[in-house]
């Protein structure tokens, strides 16, 4: 045991004397009352032997009873257990001694029955002690003796059978109740030591916990830097491609760049969930609830999922429901989105249903006849870039992302998930959802179309890498835009010093050089054209801190590499409805 904890161990030993010694103290005084009281009564002892007696009680309980207090009013530390435990045994001792010594005050020379009423009243008190003082074995060990010993050796000193027997008795009853003290002082200690070594498993635990999170920390950390240096070039290669598909080219041209297309689509892919986890640890997702039918829903979901489900030879069965939810449309097609997305992806043959059951909620539930999930795996799948069956990491498979993007998602939306499974037999997870009591909302809108290059857009692009604001330019030009780039609010002051007509869009990087941010970059140039002018805040950065900072802002929030498509949108959304701010959608 090391030293800490043995401290502890004696302090709670001795704190345990001074909480039970009251009872015990109060009753003992009260016992020496009553007896002096009968004896004196009886004309068995002088009144003047029963006063010193109980006064001589009483005075050794008034002493126990100020150190009680002293010792509560001082709230000792553990390691100054032993003066604490030096004065419990002296008040321990010096209880028996008054009893031990004073008893024999109320010895009747003439009346043996008394005299074993006032023995036996000393071994009760020596055994009643038990409770107060054989938390600590040393306290109690004096008191037993004190008492004891005195009344022993004064009935082995009469010269008859009856008092030997009673001297004989009185030391075998000492000796039993020594180790009844004992065995009570072990339990004590062993709960004790049960006490101290769940604290010590409860502080592991909290410290284990604690590094836990600052591993989660520092990975966060580490993801939205990569994630933004990676992010820089992606997106760069995403606008000269968009750039260059508008150009005239052969077919293999053409296949190539398409190829070169899909690869920057998954980059983006990744870089997308990566993202997503970034923003819901960060907490800036709020659930914005509505009131809409569940079934145009799914059926948008499997209508996209189906070519996945027919190129693999699976049937993907809707069933119909009629059912009005309560929820945010957005957040909740990403969670069934990826649901039934899993089930196509790791079902080999069969069939993958997806239907409703109503009750006090709605069951959205995806059944599928794959490769089921064993119990030792159900918590694990919910954590990111954990995969079943994939140790080569095989992109076409997934990255391991959609059920720890799930799993965060239903506790924003407190839409509980549950999963059963059978191990090659298939797996179904149900979602659920609340049912709403009021008329469904017209929801889930997209916005379509691309500005008409009749009509060009005078657009600013700030962004310190070199790269970008070439492919910027290009994919701008390509369109139609006047585009006039710049690596720094200085620069694009510098360039703009003689333009007499209001920008139509401002487009700038989040993270510029100098400690220069587009959040400040953007209100600048508001403030030279005294106008406020519709702005997009590209940032490839995932930091949780970024993240609300960059929503707090009254641009559109846009998250390196963006596509050709989103871009498009963006734009026409901005200059046809004005400066708003805003998420990119999910």
């Amino acid at each position: 045991m090391s030293i800490l904890h043995y401290d502890k161990l004696r302090a709670e030993q001795v704190a345990a004397v001074y909480g039970n010694a009251v009872e015990g103290t109060v009753g003992s005084l009260i016992a020496a009352a009553i007896l002096s009281g009968m004896l004196v009564s009886l004309g068995a002892v002088p009144l003047s032997a029963a006063v010193i007696f109980v006064a001589l009680v009483f005075g050794q309980s008034i002493t126990r009873f100020v150190l009680i207090r002293a010792y509560r009013r001082s709230r000792p530390a553990p390691s100054d257990w032993q003066r604490w435990a030096r004065r419990a045994i002296a008040s321990a001792l010096a209880g028996g001694l008054t009893w031990g010594f004073g008893s024999l005050l109320l010895m009747s020379p003439s009346r043996v029955e008394l005299q074993f009423i006032v023995l036996l009243v000393c071994a009760g008190i020596a055994a009643g002690a038990i409770t107060a003082f054989a938390t600590y074995l040393p306290a109690y060990y004096c008191n037993l003796c004190s008492i004891m010993a005195p009344t022993t050796i004064w009935a082995a000193s009469h010269h008859d059978v009856l008092h030997w027997t009673y001297a004989a008795l009185a030391t075998l009853w000492t000796a039993v109740i020594a180790m009844l003290a004992k065995k009570h002082s072990d339990i004590l200690n062993k709960s004790l030591r049960l006490q101290f070594e769940n604290l010590d498993l409860a502080t592991n635990l909290r410290l284990q916990k604690e590094k836990a999170e600052e591993a989660s920390v520092a990975k966060s950390r580490f993801l939205a830097s990569a994630s933004h240096d990676l992010r820089q070039p992606v997106h760069a290669l995403s606008m000269f491609v968009g750039a260059l598909r508008a150009r005239k080219m052969d077919d293999d041209a053409q296949r190539l760049v398409k190829q070169i297309d899909d690869s920057v689509g998954a980059l983006d892919g990744l870089f997308t969930s990566l993202l997503d986890i970034s923003r819901l640890d960060a907490g800036v997702i709020q659930a914005q609830h509505q009131s809409f039918p569940i079934l145009a829903l799914l059926k948008r979901i499997c209508r996209d999922e189906g070519a996945e489900a027919t190129r693999k030879n699976l049937t993907l069965t809707l069933i119909p429901c009629s059912q009005v939810v309560e929820s945010d449309p957005v957040l909740l097609e990403r969670i069934l989105r990826n649901l039934i997305s899993n089930a196509i992806r790791y079902t080999d043959k069969g069939r993958v249903v997806v239907g409703c059951r109503r009750g006090e909620r709605l069951s959205v539930e995806v059944w599928d006849s794959g490769r089921g999930i064993a119990p030792d795996e159900r918590d694990l799948i919910f954590q990111e870039f954990y995969q079943i069956g994939n140790p080569e990491r095989d992109r076409s498979r997934g990255l391991g992302l959609g059920l720890a993007i799930v799993a965060r998602l239903t506790d924003i939306l407190k839409t509980p998930l549950t999963l059963q499974s059978l191990v090659g037999r298939g797996s179904v997870f149900k979602l659920s959802v609340p049912i709403s009591q009021r008329e469904p909302s017209v929801t889930m809108q997209e916005i379509d179309g691309s500005p008409s290059a009749a009509n060009p857009l005078l657009i600013l692009v700030i962004d310190d890498e070199v790269a970008i604001q070439a492919s910027m330019q290009s994919l701008l030009t390509s369109w139609g835009h006047v585009v006039t780039v710049a690596g720094s609010c200085h620069d694009m002051l510098a360039r703009i010093v003689e333009c007499t007509v209001i920008p139509d869009l401002i487009i700038s990087d989040y993270r510029l050089r100098s400690a220069e941010n587009g959040i400040e970059t953007i209100q600048r140039l508001r403030s030279e054209f005294n106008e406020n002018i519709p702005a997009i805040l590209m940032t490839g950065d995932t930091a949780p801190s970024r993240i609300r900072e960059a929503s707090e802002s009254s641009c559109l929030l846009m998250h390196k590499p963006v596509s050709n498509g989103k871009l498009r949108a963006a734009i026409t959304s901005l200059t046809i409805a004005g400066p708003r701010s805003g998420e990119p959608a999910w």
